[in-house]
């Protein structure tokens, strides 16, 4: 089947419930016992195996074709679950340079906790990473469009670099998503999402996903399953909903977060765009290799800093000014105090994010309505 496909119809033989065209809420808290063997096989609403889970792992396995799928709680919980169930005290990561903020926390503050050390590479420099890899290098992780300055990391070569040194490869794939970019089909060995936003896409969930080879989903879930990290029946529920519209959804997203970025490129007030669908996005040629479309996420920096960036955010109608992104209503934020708070204020400026820097996350409202306020904010 194809992707469009997939996200109606993957999942059905876990559905019809009686006739039920769409999967009801299994609410149940347990299940009698069947002769299950393994206590992660026990059919318990903690251990992520009610119907709805199941159903939701089927199609999250086939929107990437994967092997396996496993949903969490929330996406930090795909991403610090993956990374202790694949690193153990002793071993050694090496992580891209300007990650989300709350996974650069992670890394730099609760992994060495667990004597889990790290190095930070350069996601466009390949040659250096040999420089940084140590005999216990156990992972590379990357992102597939970096938050919130939208870079694009060499991912090819990430892939033949983990091959080459046996590393497990693993990506943070929200901002492109299984829409337009596949990572199992490029050779990740995981693949990281943080549903609450494009796979759910309408801001009323929190959850995460992981996908990727049957193993590694082994090893997290049985991770997961003493973390606690699970996700709710109806959330689930809402979740499998979501994502039967993620193609249309991300189709139109992807065209109308590029004319918008156009319009800001091209007005006097904006110093800078960052977008991978630009043509004069550093590796826009890359990005256009790698994926079938360049997102809903630009950031921006205008050219009176801080003090025309927060008149901007009173100024516009539209968008919402709050945290996270990929809902219907396009967002706007300052990651320097919301998704990159958590780093210092060194930090901050060595990945090069400003205080003045807006993302800005663009929804399904009128293209032509967003480009038109924008420009009477910007007056």
């Amino acid at each position: 089947m194809r992707f469009e496909t997939k996200l109606i119809h993957s999942g059905d033989e876990q559905a019809r419930v009686m006739g039920a065209v769409c999967m009801p809420v299994f609410q149940s808290t347990m299940y009698e016992l069947a002769g299950e063997q393994g206590y992660d096989n026990i059919r318990y609403i903690r251990l992520n195996n009610t119907p709805n889970h199941l159903q939701l792992h089927q199609t999250l396995t086939s929107l990437e074709n994967g092997e396996a799928a496993l949903v969490t709680a929330s996406g930090m919980a795909a991403i610090s679950t993956s990374l202790l169930s694949m690193l153990n005290a002793g071993d050694h990561l090496l992580a891209q340079k300007g990650l989300y903020g709350g996974t650069h926390s992670f890394i730099t503050e609760d992994l060495p906790r667990f004597g889990i050390t790290f190095d930070f590479i350069d996601g466009d420099d390949a040659d250096s990473w040999k420089r940084k890899l140590r005999p216990n290098t156990k992972a590379i992780y990357v992102e597939s469009i970096t938050n919130p300055l939208l870079r694009v990391a060499d991912l090819k070569a990430v892939v033949a670099f983990a091959r080459e040194n046996e590393l497990f490869s693993m990506i943070d794939n929200t901002f492109a998503t299984p829409a337009n970019f596949r990572a199992a089909e490029f050779g990740f060995d995981l693949s990281i999402h943080s549903c609450t936003k494009y796979l759910n896409g309408h801001s009323d969930i929190v959850a995460g996903c992981v996908i990727g080879k049957k193993e590694r989903i082994r090893r997290i879930t049985h991770t997961l399953n003493h973390l606690g990290g699970a996700l709710d029946p109806h959330a689930c529920f809402l979740l499998y909903r979501g994502i039967k519209t993620l193609a249309v959804r991300m189709n139109y997203i992807n065209q109308s977060t590029l004319r918008i970025a156009q319009s800001l490129e091209n007005h006097p007030a904006v110093e800078k765009v960052n977008y991978p669908g630009l043509s004069a996005h550093p590796r826009h040629q890359r990005a256009a290799e790698l994926f079938s479309g360049f997102g809903g996420v630009l950031s921006f920096e205008l050219k009176g800093g801080l003090a025309a960036a927060e008149t901007l955010i009173q100024r516009l109608k539209l968008p919402i000014h709050t945290v996270s992104l990929g809902g219907p209503e396009t967002l706007i934020t300052r990651p320097s105090v919301t998704s990159h708070a958590g780093l210092t204020e060194q930090d901050q400026k060595s990945l090069g994010l400003s205080e003045g820097l807006l993302r800005l996350s663009i929804g399904l409202e009128s293209t032509e309505d967003l480009i038109e306020d924008f420009n009477n904010a910007l007056q």
